[in-house]
């Protein structure tokens, strides 16, 4: 299969692929492979410079794989080698801002796996007795941060694997530094390379056919004379295609620029015809009466955006800040310059930040428990990035524009920096929740290009409001010896966030938790002062391992003989503590006693060792006789405001009178005890230590029709329903 059958089926009559005029020793080659045809490899990596036209041939050949598709395509008409058989229809996971974990997830998903790691994904879909089928499109569009290169750990971390994994047919999208790495992996035969700029793939006929399309009159099409007379619209589509060597991109902007501007066109001057994407740039510029460099300054901006594209109001700034000196006048004289490379795209969601006003208008119960149970819904690691606001956003019309304008900037490191600082400035008063969605999500990847990213990552608020995919993928691309403290502590909570895909407030309540953790109270207390209606406030953390059970309760006043009481005495003169049951033999531990009273092990789910007494409300240990200790009565519990159930890794407060969840906390690590004192104060055992927090949310009041009588789970029980909030 090769160019000379691109001839053959054009001298037997066969119509061509009616979206992709062409490719017929391509298609031939993905119908072998889709019908496992003797001799086929089983995985085919498709490569190819931006703007050859990969995107539009993985399309069109999937439109030939789904049944609906297939029912819309004159089949009959068509090679009957390029089509493939009908069978249902592949996987086609969509990598475009996703990340490699993200991808996975997708996969599991579709093929209804238990598996959570890519390795376990891969044994899963070996076992399968029928093979499967995945088309992986766009990788070199992966990752919510460009310059976190997500398209090499696709191919790492998902495509390599799943290429090695018997019984998984393999059709992949990839950029061509890549391709043959993802090839290398398979042994001879079993994985084909096909490049769309090889000779052996060559589609002359079909680009010239696509040129000839491209300029007939139509729609909003001017009827010019190289256009309206057949015999000269071939010539001039024949002229382009030879010129355009190959590109599909560069043939379209050609097309483009010469409707836009077909004064002063001479389809006999070959000068004026474009042979690669920069070409086409400074050659419109320069038919308009504009610098190409000017011309390039203004699409910088956009070659250089993340995420789905700029806001139009940070153009002009951003423009500003690349050119380094005021753009303003070349923006409002540009549009028709700029604009047969612009893409408008239009965003459903609502304009504002993030955790702004309707997070911070939230009440304790919203921050908590909306978040644990509408975060988890989704699950997984699916989060795709916070959404910029019901507007519309501006970006290139094709990755290969932001490539060529990326690659002739002289300091793309510089470019970024003013970005950021431009950036920077946007935000209203340093105030994270009332700054443009664009700023709050992509400031990171900004940062991260220019190589600052370690000094942005100081502010607590920042870490709350941006996009956590977004954040995680730009600190992840930081070598680990490079970040500060908050950031190492935000690094480890970030497949919590991301996993829940919580809103701002329920993000800050987790960060607050994890800075106590950590040792770091004054991003804690930061986190207070946002604006955020936080569910709780940790009171302290020890980072004890090996806990087993947790009960809050209290010590009665010294005695005559002088017991010591460390902690904070109430006006009754009790003190109030936790109780920590740990291995035996732990520092500072005292034997449990035998004695009749709350610190009985039996009360404790069977917990036995040794005992730690704590200060329930500030940091310290207490030294203090654990046979003293006492919990509260059960009356004292029923008339509390708060009760608790807990599951394996997730546990929810909720109103006594109302049944109102008011707070729900994720763990990353199993939860191996809890207990909510009278007063509000969870005590929170897990895998790394154990936390105290003080449960902030006011609780609802009850309903006039609701019994005041306790109709919910008891507090220490597990709770089978959490498991939505995963």
């Amino acid at each position: 299969m090769s160019a000379s059958d691109e001839r053959c089926a054009g001298a037997a009559g066969y119509a061509p692929h009616p979206y992709i005029g062409g490719r017929t020793a391509v298609l031939r080659a993905l119908a072998a492979w889709r019908m496992r045809w003797p001799g086929a490899p089983r995985v085919i990596v498709l490569t190819g410079s931006p703007g050859s036209g990969r995107s539009r041939l993985l399309t069109g050949f999937l439109m030939m794989c789904d049944p609906e598709g297939r029912r819309q395509l004159p089949l009959d008409h068509m090679d009957p080698a390029t089509v493939p058989p009908d069978l249902p229809a592949p996987a086609v996971p969509d990598p475009r801002g996703r990340t490699a974990a993200q991808l996975l997830r997708l996969l599991a998903d579709h093929f209804r796996l238990n598996a959570a790691r890519g390795e376990d994904i891969c044994t899963e879909l070996a076992a399968r007795e029928e093979p499967v089928t995945i088309v992986v499109p766009d990788v070199d569009r992966a990752g919510p941060v460009r310059a976190a290169d997500e398209p090499a750990r696709v191919v790492r971390e998902v495509l390599t694997p799943l290429a090695t994994t018997g019984g998984v047919q393999l059709l992949a999208d990839v950029p061509r530094a890549l391709a043959a790495e993802l090839a290398r992996a398979l042994p001879p035969g079993q994985a084909r390379i096909i490049d769309l700029d090889d000779p052996e793939w060559a589609d002359p006929a079909g680009l010239v056919r696509h040129a000839e399309t491209a300029l007939a009159p139509g729609a909003g099409v001017p009827e010019l004379p190289f256009a309206t007379d057949p015999s000269a619209r071939r010539t001039l589509a024949e002229a382009m295609a030879q010129r355009a060597g190959g590109s599909r991109l560069t043939l379209q902007l050609a097309v483009q620029s010469l409707f836009m501007r077909p004064e002063g066109f001479d389809p006999a001057d070959p000068a004026m015809l474009p042979g690669s994407v920069g070409e086409a740039l400074d050659l419109h510029a320069r038919r308009l009466g504009a610098d190409p460099l000017t011309l390039r300054l203004l699409l910088a901006p956009l070659a250089l955006a993340e995420g789905e594209g700029l806001p139009v109001q940070l153009w002009g700034p951003l423009a500003d800040a690349v050119a380094g000196r005021d753009m303003s006048r070349d923006l409002a004289d540009g549009m028709l310059l700029a604009a047969p490379f612009l893409q408008p795209v239009a965003t459903g969601e609502r304009d504002g930040a993030d955790g702004g006003e309707p997070d911070g208008a939230q009440g304790g119960e919203e921050a908590g428990a909306k978040g644990g149970e509408e975060a988890g819904a989704k699950g997984g690691e699916e989060a795709g990035g916070a959404a910029d606001g019901g507007r519309t956003l501006l970006r290139l019309m094709h990755p290969g524009i932001a490539e060529e304008i990326r690659a002739g900037l002289p300091d793309v490191r510089g470019a970024q920096t003013r970005i950021a600082m431009a950036l920077l400035e946007a935000v209203p008063e340093q105030d994270w929740s009332r700054a443009d969605p664009y700023v709050r999500d992509h400031l990171a990847a900004h940062t991260l290009d220019a190589g600052l990213l370690p000094q942005l990552l100081t502010d607590p608020g920042l870490f709350a409001h941006a996009d956590p995919v977004a954040m995680r993928a730009a600190i992840e691309a930081v070598p680990l010896e490079q970040l500060g403290d908050p950031a190492r502590t935000y690094l480890r909570i970030a497949p919590l966030l991301t996993r829940t895909q919580a809103p701002a407030a329920v993000r800050a309540a987790f960060l607050e938790s994890a800075f106590v953790e950590d040792g770091l109270a004054p991003y804690a207390q930061a986190l207070h002062g946002l604006g955020f209606a936080l569910p709780w406030r940790t009171l302290w953390s020890v980072p004890l391992t090996g806990v087993r059970a947790v009960t809050a309760g209290s010590l009665p006043p010294p005695d005559a003989e002088g017991v010591a009481a460390e902690a904070a005495a109430a006006p009754d003169g009790t003190s109030a503590v936790a109780a920590l049951f740990v291995p035996e033999g732990t520092p500072g531990s005292r034997p449990v006693p035998d004695a009749d009273g709350a610190a009985d092990p039996a009360d404790m789910d069977g917990a036995t060792g040794a005992l730690l007494v704590h200060d329930l409300l500030r940091p310290g240990y207490v030294d203090a006789d654990p046979a003293r200790l006492r919990r509260p009565s059960e009356e004292a519990r029923a008339a509390a405001p708060f009760g608790f159930s807990r599951g394996a890794d997730s546990l929810r407060i909720w109103a006594r009178a109302s049944r109102e969840v008011v707070a729900t906390l994720l763990s990353d690590t199993p939860i191996t005890g809890a207990d909510l004192s009278p007063d509000g104060v969870l005590v929170v055992a897990t895998g790394r230590g154990v936390t105290a927090r003080q449960i902030l949310a006011v609780p609802p009041a009850a309903a006039p029709t609701v019994p005041g009588q306790r109709t919910g789970p008891p507090d220490s029980a597990a709770s089978d329903g959490l498991e939505g909030d995963h």
